[in-house]
C-alpha cells in the first residue's frame, strides 16, 4: 500500500490535472474522503476561522498541528498543509516538518510572505514579501530535515498578489524550483484565470504548478489543464458551505422556536455516528471488553457469598 507521501507526490507527477479538497477538521476531512478526492489542501483560514480567529496567525502554530493531526488519523488520503511563511525563519520550519512528518502530513505549503501573513485574498492590503534568496533557504532547510524521501515541499508565490507582475513571479518560481521545490503554487486574485495564462505560458515546466482558482472560478478548468497546470486547489469551500447552512439552521430554530422544519432539512444523527465510525468502536468493545455478567450470574454469586 502506498503511503500518503507517495500518494501526493504520485498526484505532482501526473500526466492528468489532479484536485485536492480544502478541509478543516477531521469530520469535514473524512468527508473530503469519501466524497471521492484523492487528496486534502488543508486550508489556514479555514483551519482559523473554525477556531473563531483571523488569518493572521493568531491561531499558534502548535493548536494547527493537533488539528491537522486529527485530520491525518480520521483520513487515508494525504494532506497538503496551508503553513503559511513557515511561522518563523528557516529554524521555524525545519521544526515544522519534523512535526508534520510525525503525524502522517503528506507535503506542506510555505508562501513568500512576511510572518505574521496576510490572507491574499484581503482588499486593498499591503502585501509585503519576504526577501527571495531567505525563502530559497526556507526551502532548503525544508528539504534537508524530511526524513520521508516523497515528503514534498510547495513554495507558493505572492508576486502577483502583491503586484509584482510576470517578471518577478518567474524569477521567483524558477530560484524556489532550483532551492529543491517540489512544486510551486501560483497564486493570484484577479477575477479572470489571465495572470495564471500568462505565467504558463512563461514556465518552462521546472516543477510541477499549483494553482488555487477562488477568484477566477470562473475560467474553465479545461483552460488550466490545457496550460499544463498539475493541480488545482479549492481552498474554501467545504467552510464557506458548512457557514451558509448553520447560519440558516440557527435562524431558523430560534424563529420557530421548534425542530419540525429543521429536523428534516439536516444532517440525521445516525450520520455522525457512522462518520466519527462508531461501528468500529462496537466490533472492538466486543472484542476487548469482558463480556457482562447476566443478572441470574450475579444473583448464584451472591447466594454463594451469603
Amino acid at each position: 500500500m502506498r503511503s500518503k507521501t507517495q500518494q501526493f507526490r504520485q498526484m505532482l507527477q501526473s500526466d492528468r490535472l489532479e484536485f485536492l479538497l480544502e478541509s478543516h477538521n477531521g469530520l469535514s476531512a473524512r468527508i473530503v474522503e469519501e466524497a471521492g478526492f484523492s487528496g486534502i489542501w488543508a486550508s489556514g483560514l479555514s483551519m482559523s476561522a473554525s477556531l473563531g480567529v483571523r488569518d493572521n496567525n493568531e491561531a499558534s502554530w502548535t493548536q494547527v498541528l493537533e488539528v491537522l493531526e486529527f485530520m491525518s488519523d480520521a483520513t487515508s488520503i494525504p494532506i497538503l498543509v496551508d503553513a503559511d511563511t513557515g511561522y518563523g525563519n528557516f529554524n521555524n520550519v525545519r521544526r515544522l516538518v519534523r512535526k508534520l512528518e510525525q503525524r502522517g502530513i503528506a507535503a506542506v505549503c510555505i508562501e513568500d510572505k512576511l510572518f505574521p501573513k496576510t490572507n491574499s485574498l484581503l482588499d486593498d492590503e499591503v502585501q509585503p514579501l519576504a526577501d527571495a534568496d531567505e525563502f530559497c533557504g526556507k526551502i532548503r532547510a525544508a528539504k534537508d530535515t524530511q526524513q520521508d524521501a516523497d515528503f514534498s515541499v510547495v513554495a507558493r508565490v505572492e508576486a502577483f498578489i502583491s503586484g509584482w507582475g510576470l517578471d518577478e513571479a518567474l524569477r521567483r518560481a524558477e530560484a524556489y524550483a532550483a532551492a529543491g521545490a517540489d512544486a510551486v503554487l501560483i497564486h493570484s486574485k484577479q477575477k479572470t484565470g489571465e495572470e495564471i495564462a500568462a505565467f504558463m505560458k512563461a514556465w518552462q515546466g521546472y516543477a510541477p504548478v499549483v494553482i488555487v482558482p477562488t477568484t477566477y472560478y470562473r475560467t474553465r478548468t479545461e483552460e488550466f489543464a490545457r496550460a499544463g497546470v498539475s493541480m488545482i486547489i479549492w481552498a474554501n469551500h467545504m467552510l464557506r458551505s458548512s457557514v451558509q447552512v448553520m447560519k440558516q439552521t440557527a435562524s431558523r430554530i430560534l424563529q420557530e422556536q421548534s425542530l419540525v422544519t429543521v429536523e428534516e432539512q439536516i444532517a440525521p444523527v445516525k450520520e455522525i455516528f457512522r462518520l466519527q465510525n462508531m461501528e468500529e468502536l462496537k466490533e472492538a468493545e466486543a472484542l476487548y471488553l469482558p463480556k457482562k455478567a447476566t443478572a441470574a450470574t450475579f444473583g448464584v454469586a451472591g447466594a454463594t457469598r451469603a
